[in-house]
């Protein structure tokens, strides 16, 4: 994600970190690079290209436009969907740490160490929960916050973060038999690991449920057939001014085509998806620190204003 401040007026022109322009300048190219030859072959044969109105251009492009504000729009729900769901997963985890040292008695025998392997888990679901979005291994992370035996298991495993709510479901069920919990209190802390479940599978079902991809084709098509033929309806009316103008609409379809994409898949690590690392590195702090421990990992900081 960018994270800058609003830039002047004047260096708003010249911004490329965190700009689109980098994705589609291929496109931009072209397009301008046409109109350039076109330009230049209207003015040396004049009677190639006749004079056409530019009612057609008008129509096609409020309809082009129509389209591509709505495919942006469905973007966007879903890149919001899935900030609001690993919110969630950020109150879940937090609220369930909370509980778990506030009602497991400390003094009781295993209680202490029931209160840090919940937490931890906790931590290590988080971890893995965003390595699973993005297709990485997990072990880096996740490995000091887990015994051997709960390392073992999780090898054996197709969906990691899942299994690491299998475990908690089972130390939660430990701390009842051992009379660490009563019944509402565990029933309390279950409904946040089923929370953080349904936040798992919200998250699994925007990662693997794209846009379909006929709606997708359909405008990629229209955008390159419209700004192709813009520069023969301009040329007679536009002369050598064709090139910019062909180049700003390029710039406007493919770039919200290009940021419609990146926005479809917003567990990436493109510039414009969503910062789980820093969301998962702010979270595991707090929760070190709610243990006690004193030697906490230091925040994720935006490196040349992006922020993973």
């Amino acid at each position: 994600m960018i994270i800058r401040d609003k830039p002047s007026v004047f260096k708003l022109f010249f911004i490329l970190e965190g700009s689109i322009i980098p994705l589609v300048f291929p496109q931009i190219l072209f397009i301008a690079l046409l109109s350039t030859l076109v330009a230049f072959a209207q003015y040396s044969y004049p009677i190639i290209f006749p004079t056409y109105t530019i009612a057609p251009f008008t129509l096609l492009g409020v309809a082009l436009s129509l389209f591509l504000g709505f495919r942006n729009n469905a973007c966007y729900e879903r890149w919001w969907e899935a900030r609001k769901q690993w919110g969630q997963l950020i109150v879940d985890s937090r609220s369930l740490a909370r509980q778990v040292y506030s009602f497991i008695d400390s003094n009781k025998e295993g209680g202490e160490l029931m209160q840090k392997r919940l937490v931890n888990l906790t931590i290590a679901f988080n971890h893995a929960l965003r390595h699973h979005l993005r297709k990485t291994e997990p072990w880096d992370d996740i490995r000091k916050f887990l015994e051997q035996e709960d390392i073992d298991y999780l090898k054996k495993s197709y969906n990691i973060p899942d299994s690491i709510l299998r475990l908690m479901g089972v130390k939660l069920g430990t701390c009842r038999h051992k009379k660490l919990l009563s019944d509402f209190l565990v029933q309390s802390i279950d409904e946040h690991i089923t929370s953080m479940t349904s936040v798992q599978a919200a998250c699994e079902r925007i990662d693997n449920t794209p846009l379909p991809f006929a709606y997708r084709l359909l405008v990629q098509r229209t955008s390159y057939l419209y700004c192709i033929i813009l520069p023969f309806g301009l040329v007679a009316s536009q002369g050598f001014a064709t090139p910019l103008f062909c180049a700003i609409v390029a710039y406007t379809f493919f770039g919200l085509d290009a940021l419609s994409e990146e926005l479809e898949k917003p567990f990436g690590l493109s510039s414009n998806d969503l910062p789980l690392h820093a969301m998962t590195r702010s979270l595991e702090i707090s929760l070190l620190e709610l243990m006690g421990e004193t030697n906490l990992p230091e925040p994720i900081k935006p490196k040349s204003h992006l922020i993973e």
